[in-house]
Formats: structure tokens, sequence, C-alpha cells
């Protein structure tokens, strides 16, 4: 399966914002979708995944509260909701697909979209 990530962009702390990611080719409801983020300097750290069912989101403790991923196999899309956005939640956001399950560990995944950059100023 391919993955298109977009959604991204600047935002002041506080605020919010919706990232997308499509997929094609393949049947996305055999995937557990992932979201990673990278930032500068940074190695790529796990924020938060979602079964291929919809029903078992998982979250990073850094994000809990404030973000939520959801997502609808009739389109092909998991969103990410983020908001009360901090300073520290600039980075690129991936998404990746997972085959098997739910990991936050981003090398079980096999698919990424290219990434969309996050700038949250303070």
């Amino acid at each position: 399966v391919q993955l298109q990530a977009s959604g991204g962009g600047s935002v002041q702390a506080g605020g919010s914002l919706r990232l997308s990611c499509v997929g094609s080719g393949g049947d996305f409801t055999d995937y557990a979708i992932g979201w990673f983020r990278q930032a500068p300097g940074k190695d790529r750290e796990f924020v938060s995944a979602i079964n291929w069912g919809g029903d078992i989101p998982h979250y990073s403790d850094s994000v809990k509260g404030r973000f939520a991923i959801s997502r609808d196999n009739t389109k092909n899309i998991v969103y990410l909701d983020m908001n009360k956005l901090k300073s520290e939640d600039t980075a690129v956001y991936y998404c990746g697909a997972n085959l098997y399950y739910v990991d936050h560990d981003a090398d079980s995944y096999e698919s990424w979209g290219q990434g969309t950059l996050v700038t949250v100023s303070s």
C-alpha cells in the first residue's frame, strides 16, 4: 500500500491541526497505521497508531490527551487530530503501514508516506 500524508503547517502554541494519511494500491483495511515524527537532529519517534478496525488507538505519553487518531476505511484515510500544540511538537510527521499489528517501533512498518511538516511557534 502507498501512503500520502498531508495537513501540516505553521501554527501558534495552543493551536490545532489535522493531519491526513491516505492509502492507495492495496487493501487499506489489512494495515495498522502509525504516525511517527522526526525533529531536526533527533531520531524518528512514535506518536500514535491505530489498528485495522479503528477501535484500538495507541498514543505516546507526550501526546496522550492532546492528539486523537481515527480512521475511515471507506475512504482509505487515517486522521491525526492535534490539539493544544506545543513547540516541542515541531517535526516532520510521517504515516506508516504495518501489515501485522500496531507497533511503536518504526522498523516494523513496511510503507511510509512522504512526511508533512508541522511547525509550532511559541
